[in-house]
């Protein structure tokens, strides 16, 4: 199993005790360090069965400044994935890759439904 993520963010921050209080044995890949690739992140959206959009931190600064909101909607999903594969802030964090699924974000909920 591996956790991306971005060890400043709080959220992530929270995901990585959850899986360490309920002994989930997982490897760690800062996004920021070793940004997801294209290859990765088209692979990843279509096993996780979410909506592309899922994959973007709508929350972070670069989204904003890049007025993002405005743009996703007339992108085709290729030119949004190498959109997500050129910044790793770009990214949703934290993502979870495990063999029973793929998650964006940490909801404790759905964190315990998948693993």
């Amino acid at each position: 199993m591996l956790l991306i993520w971005y060890p400043k963010c709080t959220t992530c921050q929270k995901a990585k005790k959850w899986l360490d209080d309920n002994g989930i044995e997982h490897a760690t890949r800062h996004i920021k360090e070793e940004n997801p690739s294209y290859e990765e992140l088209k692979e990843w959206y279509g096993e996780s069965g979410l909506p592309l959009k899922k994959f973007f931190n709508t929350s972070g600064l670069l989204y904003k400044s890049l007025q993002l909101k405005d743009k996703l909607p007339t992108m085709s999903e290729d030119e949004q994935l190498k959109l997500l594969a050129s910044d790793g802030m770009l990214v949703k964090r934290p993502i979870i890759i495990s063999e029973k699924g793929i998650l964006t974000g940490f909801r404790e909920k759905d964190w315990e439904k998948l693993l």
